[in-house]
């Protein structure tokens, strides 16, 4: 990877300055949430969209569930945020068990909501285990439905990147063709899977760029609230958790506070030194979480516009 002279004095003053002294705030940041599935859980997500909307988030997008298992609660939270918030709201939309009509419905019933965005995924097998099979009339891949959809309306659509490589490709090379075809089939922009070691990223970043993609690649950020989820879902997904950070995580089952401070320093260290390689937006997986994505924010000097008090009224002497 070559750095120009101003990211190279960027990692100069990384390494020799407090770390997250004097940061400009120049960082943009989206978030991603699951559809809830009680009340309570409902209660929970807008609280948090609440606590991190002030940060200006570029979008917020919500998940769709492993055979459209939640397309109901996806729509209607995203439709709600879009009709009662003016955060933009993304949908995420997949290929798994629905025809091309049935999809085609669903985007268009998007649209009808206000939504303009889509995330657009191949999606997972609804049972662990099983590889993915197209829908005999369905789309059978991402780039399909990327193309399908930009046919149904202008979204701007945003497509998934692996940069430890889909568990289902062959090899990182065909990997990156894939990601390419699904930007040349009209996506806008790609969003990764989580990762934990900064360097994953950057020699993605120079394969992508050697294919010749162009298209603005989003770093997912997963700060890991839950350790044994999260390695289930790392095992899942081909993500790598390097052993020193099994080793920090080691013995703080019962320690939910200890746990949290941890996950944020791990977390919040990794994006400086993206932030020191040139990236200046982050794509925050919050599981429906504001604190560990809240303070990230914060330490890399994104700050919420102060709201003017109100003008103190003096009573009229008598």
């Amino acid at each position: 990877m070559t750095l120009s002279l101003k990211q190279l004095a960027e990692a100069r003053e990384a390494l020799g300055a407090p770390l997250f002294a004097g940061l400009a705030g120049d960082v943009e940041v989206s978030f991603e949430f699951f559809p809830p599935k009680t009340e309570k859980m409902e209660a929970t997500l807008w609280d948090t969209l609440t606590t991190l909307a002030p940060l200006g988030p570029k979008f917020v997008s919500v998940t769709y569930g492993a055979g459209g298992s939640t397309r109901e609660r996806t729509h209607a939270t995203v439709a709600r945020i879009a009709s009662e918030t003016a955060i933009p709201a993304a949908a995420h939309l997949t290929c798994v068990d629905a025809s091309r009509d049935e999809i085609d419905s669903i985007a268009q019933s998007y649209w009808d909501a206000g939504v303009r965005h889509i995330v657009a995924l191949r999606g997972d097998p609804p049972r662990m285990g099983e590889k993915f099979v197209a829908h005999p009339r369905g789309y059978a891949n991402a780039a399909e439905l990327v193309k399908g959809l930009k046919q149904v309306a202008p979204f701007e659509i945003s497509v998934a990147a692996y940069p430890e490589t889909h568990p289902d490709a062959d090899c990182a090379d065909s990997d990156i063709d894939n990601l390419k075809r699904k930007l040349d089939a009209g996506a806008d922009q790609a969003i990764t899977q989580f990762f934990f070691s900064p360097e994953a990223f950057f020699r993605f970043r120079d394969a992508y760029t050697r294919a010749g993609i162009t298209a603005p690649i989003l770093p997912g950020i997963l700060p890991v609230s839950n350790v044994a989820t999260t390695r289930k879902i790392a095992g899942a997904c081909g993500t790598e958790i390097p052993q020193w950070m099994n080793d920090l995580f080691e013995g703080l089952d019962d320690h939910p506070t200890t746990r949290q401070l941890v996950a944020a320093t791990v977390a919040a260290e990794m994006c400086r030194r993206l932030y020191s390689g040139g990236v200046r937006h982050f794509h925050f997986y919050t599981l429906n979480r504001a604190e560990l994505s809240f303070a990230i924010c914060h330490l890399l000097g994104l700050r919420a516009p102060k709201v003017a008090a109100a003008p103190v009224l003096q009573e009229n002497a008598a």
